[in-house]
């Protein structure tokens, strides 16, 4: 089966993401057509709230692949990355079987594609139609995990000891994400292109507003941004993240508010900021509310 064809250059990327809803600075662009053109998985790391995740579905949006993602936590295994086998069913089958057949038999029997569980790691290499394969977050996983990623990320196969290797019939376009709470292995560092996603300059993150609310004013969308980068650069548990921004330019419109002063800022920074600490540093240390 021929491969993917995902972007035809970066300049494709740029134009075909943009009409995803996805504004890609160059080096985004340029990273997502290599990935695509090399048939490298893509490690995407940077802050909570960036657009790591977005562009994994911006992708699929651009390209018309299906989307399959792997949502990475503490305590993440093989049973749920990759594959497991239906226990009840086997026993069942076993059962029903008791005394017609040899163990050996039995056991070929029931470690079949009939009793195989796909997760989403095998399922997006088992998939014949293009596929974005998003591991999410993968620096919330145990170290161990890696090593599950490592005959995927190198060679989009899984070896299952039953049946055998299963090798991608068409390559997924893979994209890992990753918000640096934890040090990656080297090992999967090596098999992946790397692009990091910092918070936006005030122009694009202006031209990510007005795109995402197209009824927000101009003048209200560039108070929003200036109010935010202050927000960032104070010592927050929480930094607001582009999507909260997002949010935030949406709940003045929706209140038909035409300009962000103090009074406003304060009465609507539930919307960005998600601790009462924070809450409590901004407004003192931008001065909302009179003493």
């Amino acid at each position: 089966m021929a491969p993917v064809t995902w972007f035809d250059s970066a300049a494709d990327a740029d134009k075909r993401l943009a009409a995803a809803g996805y504004l890609a600075d160059p080096a985004t662009a340029t990273t997502t057509y290599l990935a695509g053109a090399l048939e490298k998985p893509l490690l995407v790391e940077g802050p909570a709230g960036v657009g790591k995740t977005e562009l994994a579905k911006a992708i699929a949006r651009a390209t018309g692949s299906e989307l399959i993602r792997l949502q990475c936590y503490e305590g993440l295994d093989e049973a749920r990355a990759l594959y497991e086998w239906n226990y009840k069913k086997q026993l069942l089958r076993i059962q029903a079987s008791s005394g017609d057949q040899s163990w050996s038999e039995t056991h070929d029997d029931i470690f079949t594609e009939e009793f195989l569980l796909t997760r989403p790691l095998l399922t997006a290499i088992r998939r014949e139609e293009p596929t974005v394969l998003l591991i999410d977050e993968v620096d919330k996983t145990d170290v161990e995990v890696e090593g599950l990623l490592l005959e995927v990320l190198s060679d989009f196969q899984v070896t299952i000891p039953e049946l055998g290797t299963m090798a991608a019939v068409r390559r997924p376009l893979v994209v890992l994400t990753s918000n640096a709470t934890r040090e990656l292995s080297e090992a999967v560092r090596r098999r992946c292109l790397y692009l990091h996603i910092d918070y936006p300059d005030a122009d694009r993150e202006h031209q990510i507003l007005v795109g995402q609310v197209p009824a927000i004013e101009d003048r209200l969308a560039r108070e929003i941004v200036e109010a935010v980068t202050r927000l960032r650069a104070l010592e927050l548990r929480k930094a607001p993240s582009i999507a909260e921004s997002v949010d935030w330019a949406r709940t003045l419109v929706a209140l038909g508010t035409g300009t962000l002063d103090a009074a406003t800022i304060d009465a609507t920074l539930g919307v960005v900021l998600k601790h009462s600490s924070d809450v409590d540093r901004a407004v003192r240390e931008l001065r909302l509310r009179q003493a």
